[in-house]
C-alpha cells in the first residue's frame, strides 16, 4: 500500500457491465490512501456521461459492455477529452484486443485475472501519464504491432532512435515535418507508449529494432 500522498487522492471513474465487480472494486480502491471512486457506470454511454458530470482523473474500463463497447468508449472519451486517462480491467486480453485498446487512446492493459495490485499499480502510473503494459500482455501484442508498423514507420522510428529530431528526419525521408509528426503519432499508439524515449525502449526491448 503507498504511502499517503500531500497531493488530493487520485478520482475515479469505474466501468463495468457487473454490479458486483463494480461494488468490490470500488470497496478495494476506496480503502486506498490515495484513491476515490468518483462514479461508476455499467456501460459506454454512462461513462461518458460521468466523466462530463465528475471529470475523473482516472477511468477504469472493461472492454465487452452492452450497448458502445469499450474500444468505441475509449475513443469516445478521447475525441472528447484528449486528457482522459484509461487502464483497461478486461476478461480478454488477446494481443489484438490490447493493441486496439492501446491504439484507441488507452494508457494500460490489466486482465481481471491478475492480483488487485496489479490494477492498483496501474491507476497510478496511468494518472502519472505513464503507459502500464504488463510483461504478459505486451508479450501478446509483440507480433500484432511488428506486423502493423509500416514500412516508413519502421524507417521513422530507426531515424528517431539514432537521436534525430522530427526537423531532421523529414529532408532525411524528403517528406515534411508534419508528416513525420503523424507517422510518430501512429508509431506511438501501435507501440502503447506516450513519447519518442518510451518508444525506443519498447521497440528494442521487443526486438524491432536494433540500436547501433
Amino acid at each position: 500500500m503507498q504511502p499517503q500522498s500531500q497531493h488530493r487522492k487520485i478520482r475515479i471513474l469505474l466501468v463495468d457491465d457487473h454490479i458486483v465487480l463494480r461494488m468490490g472494486l470500488t470497496t478495494a480502491t476506496n480503502g486506498e490512501p490515495d484513491m476515490e471512486v468518483v462514479a461508476d457506470a455499467d456501460n459506454g454511454l454512462e461513462a461518458i456521461k460521468a466523466y462530463r458530470t465528475h471529470r475523473p482523473d482516472v477511468v477504469v474500463l472493461d472492454l465487452r459492455m452492452p450497448g458502445l463497447n469499450g474500444i468505441d468508449t475509449i475513443r469516445r472519451l478521447r475525441e472528447e477529452f484528449h486528457e482522459a486517462r484509461v487502464p483497461v480491467f478486461s476478461n480478454f486480453a488477446s494481443g489484438d484486443e490490447a493493441y486496439q485498446a492501446l491504439k484507441a487512446g488507452a494508457l494500460g492493459f490489466v486482465v481481471k485475472e491478475m492480483a488487485l495490485e496489479r490494477l492498483l499499480e496501474a491507476i497510478r502510473k496511468v494518472h502519472q501519464g505513464e503507459p502500464y503494459i504488463p510483461p504478459e500482455i505486451a508479450m501478446r501484442m509483440n507480433g500484432r504491432v511488428l506486423s502493423q508498423l509500416s514500412p516508413r514507420e519502421l524507417e521513422v522510428l530507426r531515424l528517431v532512435a539514432k537521436g534525430l529530431s522530427n526537423k531532421e528526419i523529414g529532408p532525411a525521408l524528403r517528406v515534411v515535418e508534419g508528416t513525420i509528426k503523424i507517422h510518430l503519432t501512429n508509431i506511438l499508439a501501435k507501440l502503447g507508449v506516450s513519447d519518442r524515449t518510451q518508444a525506443i525502449l519498447a521497440a528494442v526491448k521487443r526486438g524491432i529494432i536494433q540500436i547501433e
